[in-house]
């Protein structure tokens, strides 16, 4: 349930801060006007996402066993890949994000209405589409569906209220490192996701080493304990792995944590311009 909090809190937040530059931006530029266009969009774009995921689930309930865990284990790969590349991407858009939306919406007012409710529903989609994709992947896993989907509503209800806290100046968030902190949580997750990933294409017979465990921690993370619970809710750990997803998960982990924690190198400050003096 934590882990698709974190999910929910994370993209949440994410649309959030979008749309609410969208709309400061028609507020200090007097153009009011638009502010329902704005928010059809943003309707539009959340609908659209809430009907992606249930296609997903309604469309893996009617597969064989065998297509089921390769369908599985496919959309758990495209989470990954949708988790890795968020999270790197706003660690390298944050700063220029709100001057490139504001400038999106500035050329879509000059075109017209129509334009400004596709401006929100594409700046919205993403993030709703990205959602819907990695918790299916989530829930499909999770031994209460109900509640994982309830967190991770909590999450997005918390990431609304941050996010019109901050629009109303009522809060202050360092995003930077809110960002960072909750990125480096959703690695941990997405690599336990593609162990998962690996398993189903085991299961369907697509990998070979079912059988083959890399360790068994059963006595240890007995089924049912509170900590074996919060191991396997939040990282994915699970108490027999094989040798392939164990390689898998660790592969992926160590990589894509170091790239990610790494300090960036901040460009060299331009020298002034020396000026000559003439006599």
């Amino acid at each position: 349930m934590f882990a698709t909090f974190l999910v929910g809190l994370r993209e949440g937040l994410e649309a959030t801060l979008i749309v609410s530059i969208l709309v400061a931006c028609l507020v200090k530029t007097d153009q009011r006007r638009y502010l329902p266009h704005v928010w059809g969009g943003v309707a539009v774009a959340v609908l659209l996402s809430i009907g992606a995921g249930a296609a997903l689930q309604y469309g893996s309930t009617r597969l064989s066993f065998t297509r089921q865990e390769r369908f599985e284990a496919i959309t758990s790969v495209l989470a990954v890949a949708f988790v890795t590349w968020m999270i790197f991407w706003m660690r390298g858009a944050a700063k220029h994000i709100a001057g490139d939306l504001r400038d999106k919406l500035g050329e879509a007012i000059g075109m017209g209405p129509f334009a400004v409710v596709l401006i929100a529903f594409l700046a919205v989609i993403r993030e709703g589409l990205e959602t819907a994709l990695i918790l299916y992947s989530m829930v499909d896993y999770a031994d209460d569906p109900a509640a994982s989907l309830g967190a991770a509503g909590g999450g997005i209800a918390v990431a609304v209220a941050i996010g019109f806290g901050l629009y109303q100046g009522a809060i202050r968030v360092n995003l930077s490192k809110f960002f960072t902190w909750t990125g480096a949580l959703l690695v941990l997750v997405a690599a336990g996701l593609l162990k998962y990933g690996v398993h189903d294409f085991q299961e369907a017979g697509d990998l070979p080493g079912l059988n083959d465990l890399a360790f068994d921690l059963s006595p240890v993370l007995a089924p049912g304990t509170w900590y074996a619970e919060i191991l396997s809710g939040m990282f994915n750990l699970t108490p027999a792995p094989t040798v392939i997803e164990t390689i898998a998960w660790a592969a992926y982990l160590v990589p894509v944590l170091v790239l990610f924690l790494m300090p960036r190198k901040q460009p060299a400050p331009v020298p002034a311009a020396a000026t000559e003096t003439t006599d």
